[in-house]
């Protein structure tokens, strides 16, 4: 009897805890707390056929609520303290933000010991299920594009609409939500941190998912804004490719999506790894889209922090170029060619513009990159000297590859760039 009085007044006690907290990470909030009985009949007792997907720190159920709209509801696997920080974190960073490409939080249940979170329905799942043909038929150039700059522009007002900023830590392509209309909703703030304002990177373990973990992060614990943009260059590489981030089926020095990427790009051999959903050559807007989307990811996956964009460059670059989709068609429009030109004055400066880059040339030499490798171990320093007149900047829904704490996955293929 006196061991089940203690046991009953510890579990007590960690819910009396639990919900103290969650009272004050939502207390001037208007966040509705429901209870798990409310939970369990909006997932008909969280049942496999409502069963979205898995993710390292719980799992997703579609449900109704009290009206017949469709709520994600994820229930979060482990009930320790980790994960009551992990639910609290989640809860303060997005209660208080609002974009129009992050998804929202509805409520919250915390009965029983459970760690539940209510979010929008996303019903067309996640951009990873549609790269990887597991959704669909696959998605067109013009909505990857798309996908890519709504994303850009969500994790930039992050970094830079917001004080202190937020560092979200684990974007990747199955934390990407897509609406009915395909409109991208960045998801899963549960690894996400507060920056500091006065200084440029903070000290913390590595978090997030192999394959996305910026390799600097990996090797010196300084998280900053630029360990979002590499990992957001994997997610343009995934785009463009259709391939994963990580793949052990790959020939060992391709495992990993970002050194095989960056090999590609670098060496002027791109066409050989991106998707032929794509059809690049079906015109020239889209060849030219492609390699200068592709040109991008490779300043983002750069291996110094210093060398990559800032998410606002990014954002800003990918919605000029798909504007120029637009502005490519009215162009062709008013230069239209008289029946007796043999050539058409107006289309050797209108095709300029949408000739392919040529990465060796075009991209590698007019950024006058030098590149410094010195074998350390299994390990590779990179340096990059660039010079004064360098352009570049110094600075199943919800399926997921597993988020781990404390990642030791092998990154080095990305810290390697080939000139």
């Amino acid at each position: 009897m006196i061991c089940c009085f203690c046991r009953r007044r510890s579990k007590w006690k960690a819910r009396h805890l639990t919900k103290r907290r969650l009272s004050e990470a939502t207390g001037n909030l208007n966040i509705p707390i429901y209870s798990f009985k409310d939970m369990e009949k909006a997932t008909n007792g969280f049942s496999d056929r409502y069963r979205l997907g898995t993710g390292a720190y719980g799992t997703v159920y579609a449900g109704k609520l009290h009206s017949d709209d469709w709520v994600a509801i994820k229930r979060i696997r482990y009930r320790d303290a980790d994960s009551i920080e992990q639910v609290v974190n989640e809860i303060k960073l997005i209660s208080y933000i609002s974009h129009p490409n992050l998804v929202r939080l509805l409520g919250c249940s915390i009965d029983y010991g459970e760690q539940i979170l209510v979010y929008e329905f996303m019903p067309n799942g996640t951009l990873c299920q549609h790269l990887q043909k597991e959704r669909g038929d696959g998605l067109s150039w013009l909505i990857r594009l798309t996908i890519a700059t709504e994303t850009a522009q969500a994790i930039a007002y992050l970094h830079s609409a917001i004080k202190p900023p937020i560092y979200h830590r684990d974007i990747k392509s199955s934390n990407i939500l897509l609406d009915h209309n395909f409109r991208s909703k960045v998801a899963d703030f549960g690894l996400s941190r507060l920056g500091i304002v006065e200084t440029s990177h903070i000290s913390t373990a590595p978090q997030g998912t192999p394959g996305y973990l910026d390799p600097q992060y990996h090797q010196n614990f300084h998280l900053s804004d630029k360990s979002d943009v590499y990992s957001f260059g994997v997610v343009l590489v995934e785009i463009i490719t259709g391939l994963k981030a990580v793949d052990f089926s790959r020939p060992q020095n391709e495992v990993n999506l970002a050194g095989l990427a960056t090999d590609r790009i670098g060496n002027g051999r791109l066409d050989e790894i991106i998707d032929p959903l794509i059809e690049p050559q079906r015109d020239a807007w889209t060849l030219s889209s492609v390699h200068k989307v592709a040109e991008l990811a490779f300043r983002c996956l750069a291996f110094h922090r210093d060398m990559r964009p800032s998410m606002t460059e990014v954002a800003a670059e990918l919605d000029q170029i798909r504007r120029s989709r637009s502005w490519g068609a009215s162009a062709s429009e008013e230069n239209t060619c008289t029946p007796s030109s043999e050539v058409c004055s107006s289309s050797s400066s209108s095709n300029a513009s949408e000739r392919p880059l040529n990465f060796n040339k075009a991209v590698l030499e007019r950024r006058e990159l030098l590149m410094v490798q010195i074998g350390a171990g299994d390990s590779f320093y990179s340096k990059q000297v660039l010079k004064d007149n360098s352009p570049i900047s110094v600075q199943d829904a919800w399926l997921s590859e597993q988020s781990s704490p404390s990642s030791n996955s092998t990154l080095r293929n990305s810290s390697r760039l080939s000139a």
